[in-house]
């Protein structure tokens, strides 16, 4: 893949938002000063997914108070996946980085991963000194694990919220997952079409306000069934753009 140096990149920040009325002023200023200070074209999209508390009053005000701000309204709630997709589907700029509207990560970190761009087609973070319980973490071994083995790449922290995309490649995808295994489906599609994908670490910091979602059973064993299903349907697609692009026989 082609890269050029994102010496002025224009990119679009995004990150989802379920509930953070606590979060989402502080995890949004935060990314307005780190934007103002590394590049000169940016936009700020909050993706509010459907929450029930004071979030999506809160993200329009900021939304009328500072111009690079957007935000844009999921009703009813469309889970992490659909969040995430919405996030995509929305950004305008060059280059697409998102995060997790908990504030559980330092945007200041963003400065250290820019660079990777020069060399990687992609950028991807794993946490270091992740802040979250033992039970989490054992979980998100398991399963790191077993994600690296069915899509043979080798990315340290699948579920990490704290990547780089270009656009070009948000274009070239069907997004197909609506729940936790969106990281997933980016990243083995990233590697079946042969995108090069640079990692670095960053901190992790401990959620100070609102409640983490997700990690429940059903949405575990429904990641499990999709996980299947997206190898499957990645496979099929190999197979068909090999078919096409063989050459007829003489």
């Amino acid at each position: 893949m082609s890269r050029q140096p994102p010496t002025h990149m224009s990119l679009s920040v995004f990150f989802p938002c379920y509930n953070e009325e606590a979060n989402v002023e502080r995890t949004t200023l935060q990314a307005l000063v780190t934007c103002e200070r590394l590049v000169d074209d940016f936009e700020i999209v909050i993706v509010n997914d459907g929450s029930k508390d004071r979030t999506g009053e809160i993200a329009d005000r900021l939304a009328a108070e500072h111009k690079h701000v957007r935000v844009v309204h999921n009703n009813p709630n469309r889970g992490y996946g659909g969040a995430l997709a919405r996030g995509f589907t929305e950004a305008k700029k060059d280059w697409i980085f998102y995060t997790d509207g908990d504030g559980q990560f330092d945007f200041d970190d963003l400065e250290r991963m820019i660079p990777l761009l020069t060399q990687y087609d992609i950028a991807s973070a794993y946490r270091v000194n992740r802040q979250d319980s033992l039970l989490r973490k054992a979980n998100a071994w398991a399963w790191g694990k077993l994600v690296r083995r069915v899509f043979r790449m080798n990315v340290r922290d699948i579920d990490c919220a704290f990547k780089i995309y270009p656009r070009s490649f948000i274009e070239q995808i069907e997004l197909r997952s609506t729940g936790a295994l969106i990281d997933t489906e980016m990243l083995a599609k990233a590697t079946n079409m042969g995108y090069s994908i640079g990692q670095m670490g960053v901190r992790h910091l401990a959620r100070v306000a609102g409640e983490q979602t997700g990690a429940n059973w059903r949405v575990i064993l429904r990641a499990f069934r999709e996980l299947f299903q997206l190898r499957r349907h990645i496979q099929d697609t190999t197979k068909r753009k090999l078919r096409v692009t063989q050459p007829l026989a003489a």
